[in-house]
């Protein structure tokens, strides 16, 4: 298999929710606050092409916001960044066989939606694609709480149901037959009921999506979570888990929102803290083979 680093539309979002209770003295030595207290985030999508076809895990933010929703959320292109990045790597949003989402917030699920156009509802890209993720997450997109209805796209989950080509995981389902044994699925429920988690397995490595519960770097810090995540003592055991696994496999760990980094292994300095061993900034093309 190979997989290709995919980036989508930037943002740039309070560091204070982004890191929960840590103290801006703290975390602002992470990531450097701009005027306004907002930090960079990448939405970072990535593609596997392998035997079960071309597979998108996410979509970014993408551009479908109003141009007021689009300065609320700290939105940095107009362009749909994505498409764009899918088009250097030579493949059209036509071309994607599954797009798996860990859920459906707007800073994951919003690439799938067309850019902005006044008075123009958005509409569903990849139109030959089968639509993953699982089905707590799409029922909480479909009745959210009040406290994390602004995250969802009011809208997204009756498209995806009318396009006929929606496919939910169930709670403990591990894998899909059509995507073969080479990816494998995990959910955890800290951040939000249902996050789906795809491990992608080569032959030399494999790959571990770490959508929200691990945002980046930053978060690899046992104790660290965000103001965003629903049940943090919950996501923080869940993080225990997957970091201690992911250190005995030396499997690699990949962030959606890391600004510098694309994905990492992890190990233990000297006091015993988890930290990044082995980074790449970028997977320099054409991709890395698994």
């Amino acid at each position: 298999m190979n997989i290709y680093e995919v980036k989508g539309n930037s943002q740039r979002l309070d560091g204070g929710a982004l890191f929960g209770n840590a103290p801006r003295a703290l975390w602002s030595r992470w990531h450097a606050p701009d005027e306004h207290n907002r930090i960079n985030l990448a939405c970072r999508a990535l593609l596997i092409e392998s035997s079960a076809g071309t597979v998108l895990l996410e979509t970014g933010i993408g551009a479908f916001f109003s141009p007021d929703m689009k300065e609320r959320f700290g939105v940095v292109e107009d362009e749909h960044v994505l498409l764009n990045s899918l088009a250097a790597l030579g493949v059209k949003h036509g071309d994607v066989d599954y797009v798996v989402l860990s859920h459906l917030h707007f800073d994951h699920a919003g690439g799938l939606l067309t850019a902005y156009e006044p008075d123009l509802e958005p509409r569903l890209l990849f139109p030959n694609a089968v639509y993953v993720t699982s089905a707590q997450a799409f029922a909480r997109a479909q009745s959210p709480h009040p406290r994390d209805r602004a995250s969802f796209i009011p809208n997204l989950p009756a498209l995806l149901a009318a396009s006929g080509r929606l496919q939910l995981v169930a709670d403990g389902q591990q894998a899909l037959d059509a995507l073969g044994s080479s990816f494998s699925f995990r959910q955890t429920h800290g951040h939000t009921p249902g996050m789906l988690h795809a491990t992608v397995r080569g032959n030399e490595a494999e790959v571990f999506f770490c959508a929200d519960l691990i945002p980046g770097r930053a978060w690899l810090r046992p104790t660290i979570s965000m103001g965003y995540d629903r049940y943090p003592e919950l996501l923080l055991e869940e993080k225990g888990e997957v970091l201690a696994e992911a250190e005995r496999k030396l499997s690699w760990l990949y962030f959606t929102h890391d600004d510098s980094v694309a994905m990492a292994r992890i190990g233990k300095d000297g006091r015993g803290h988890i930290v990044a061993t082995e980074q790449l900034a970028s997977l320099p093309p054409p991709g890395l083979t698994l």
